[in-house]
């Protein structure tokens, strides 16, 4: 269980600061405590956007050592190799919103989706709690889940991937 002082960086907590910065019209906010540091920032109204941007990092405790640098040679063999395309027929199912990630509709019950199971639009692939409310979230198309990419309880901003579909 989270200490008393440490609230103010759990979900629950970053949620009444957001409440709190849209009532009192404050652009931006940033705490430190305990090593970690959250920055929140927000347009006001009349600018383009209006969500806050949260950016919780932790805060090092002693200074960090200078890499040395590598040779010429070295750092051109070392590229990253580019990321494995997917194959066009896996598509990714992405949160519609930001919010928690659950699985099952509670505790006890099986995930309402798993590895292996054929999906259609429509049926309910999990649920995301926002601001105490939980949404149903349907299938939008048909395939069969291969990966689910995220856990029960995550928190999850909008467009983070979910689960990947086979839709051949």
């Amino acid at each position: 269980m989270a200490d008393k002082k440490d609230e103010v960086f759990d979900l629950k907590g970053i949620r009444l600061l957001v409440e709190l910065m849209k009532e009192n019209n404050v652009s931006e906010l940033d705490l430190e405590q305990g090593g970690s540091r959250l920055s929140l920032r927000r347009a006001l109204p009349g600018a383009a956007s209006a969500a806050p941007v949260v950016v919780a990092q932790p805060v090092p405790t002693q200074p960090v050592p200078p890499v040395p640098a590598a040779a010429p040679a070295q750092a051109a063999s070392a590229a990253p190799a580019a990321p494995a395309k997917e194959p066009d027929y896996i598509k990714t199912i992405t949160s519609p919103t930001v919010g928690v990630f659950y699985a099952s509709p509670n505790p006890e019950a099986e995930p309402y989706v798993k590895v292996g199971d054929t999906i259609t639009p429509g049926k309910t692939i999990c649920l995301i709690e926002a601001m105490k409310v939980f949404n149903d979230i349907p299938a939008e198309i048909s395939g069969k889940i291969t990966e689910v990419l995220v856990k029960n309880g995550d928190p999850l901003e909008y467009g983070t991937p979910l689960f990947k579909v086979d839709v051949r």
